[in-house]
């Protein structure tokens, strides 16, 4: 039968696990698969798992009592493997890639990070700062500008905005990414300019918390920071 894999733990790592539900429904039951110095924790795969809120849920719940306990490396949701001894397998060819990210883990956490920036400041911005682009404004609302003016205007603008979120974005993870072990930038969707992912040691998230803070403060009301975190590192694995 096919196997859902959660996550990746040293054999010494408490693997308390007898009060969790697994995936599914009705839900499976947890196991863990060993190797060595390794173990999975897994359960069996239920036939046409789909990314449904109670099964989304009991995946994380697992994620989050293994790192209350120490490190783990978590898995995306849906990871699935032929059967145990496929997972046996696999942990035996990557001991060594397993063991060696445990350790790069150990004591982190992930903290993710969206920011956005209210499009009208920023347009307001680039017109008081662009000589050209207050121009070409101006011309276009005097009504006596050619009719290629919104489309050249609107060009001009988009090259501003996304150079300045760039440089944004490189000042905000320049930043927070001192106090970070490593960081992971995603490609921003819809209205955000910045997805960030930093691998955070313990004992200095307090400081990254209050850096984060800081710069949001400094930034002002016009930008809007998403901080979630502490959580499993699974932008690291």
């Amino acid at each position: 039968m096919a196997v859902y894999v959660y996550s990746i733990v040293a054999t010494t790592h408490p693997q308390r696990l007898d009060d969790l539900d697994g995936v599914g429904d009705p839900p499976s039951t947890l196991r863990t698969v060993q190797s060595g110095k390794l173990a999975a924790v897994v359960s069996d795969a239920p036939e046409g798992l789909r990314p449904k809120r109670r099964d989304l849920a009991a995946h994380q719940t697992v994620q989050e009592r293994l790192m209350s306990d120490g490190t783990l490396l978590p898995l995306q949701f849906g990871l699935t493997a032929p059967d145990d001894d496929a997972v046996r397998t696999a942990l035996e060819e990557r001991v060594e890639e397993y063991t060696n990210r445990l350790r790069v883990l150990d004591g982190c956490a992930e903290y993710h990070l969206k920011a956005a920036q209210d499009e009208e400041s920023l347009l307001r911005q680039i017109l008081l700062d662009s000589e050209e682009a207050r121009g070409l404004n101006e011309e276009i609302k005097s009504g006596r500008g050619r009719p290629d003016l919104p489309v050249a205007l609107g060009e001009l603008i988009a090259q501003e905005v996304q150079q300045r979120q760039d440089e944004q974005a490189t000042q905000v993870v320049g930043a927070l990414g001192r106090l970070a072990r490593e960081e992971r930038v995603s490609q921003p969707t819809g209205e955000d300019f910045l997805n960030v992912s930093f691998l955070v040691e313990s004992g200095r998230a307090e400081s990254f918390l209050s850096a984060e803070k800081e710069l949001a403060d400094e930034l002002g009301e016009d930008f809007a920071f998403r901080l979630r975190g502490p959580l499993p590192a699974y932008s690291f694995v």
